[in-house]
């Protein structure tokens, strides 16, 4: 496991080979894992609990990916086998694995503050000095 340059020891990026077979996959986890932990390390909302998180998202990242190819190339729905005269169009189990994995890639980019929706709610929030008006000037608290 190595940590991302600049995070200290805060995210340590899990060994992708054990999750994933395909080598292209580990590429696109690693761009997935720095993009994510960087943005986060700039909010200042990067914490070592986070790390999980980041890597289901990750997860959810490939599922989706995977499933959107398999998607694109037969379609959304299955096609009748033929010669079975009971058989009947199914929506494909890639159409509903890829629908599964973006609502979880989205729950967890609002978890983690990432969605631009959801960002405010995350970060530290830059608390400005009121402007105090002329007639706060005449106002004197009192003391019982």
């Amino acid at each position: 496991m190595e940590a991302i340059e600049g995070t200290g020891q805060i995210a340590v990026e899990p060994d992708w080979s054990l999750l994933l077979s395909d080598p292209l996959e580990v590429e696109t986890a690693r761009h997935h894992w720095q993009r994510i932990t960087i943005e986060m390390r700039e909010r200042e909302t990067l914490a070592a609990s986070t790390g999980h998180s980041i890597q289901r998202l990750v997860l959810a990242y490939l599922i989706y990916d995977r499933s959107a190819r398999v998607v694109a190339e037969q379609g959304a729905v299955m096609k009748p086998k033929r010669g079975n005269p009971k058989a009947i169009a199914r929506i494909s189990p890639y159409f509903t694995a890829m629908r599964e994995a973006a609502s979880d890639a989205a729950a967890l980019e609002a978890e983690l503050g990432l969605s631009p929706r959801r960002r405010g709610g995350v970060t530290k929030v830059d608390r400005k000095n009121r402007k105090r008006s002329a007639a706060a000037a005449y106002l004197k608290s009192v003391e019982k």
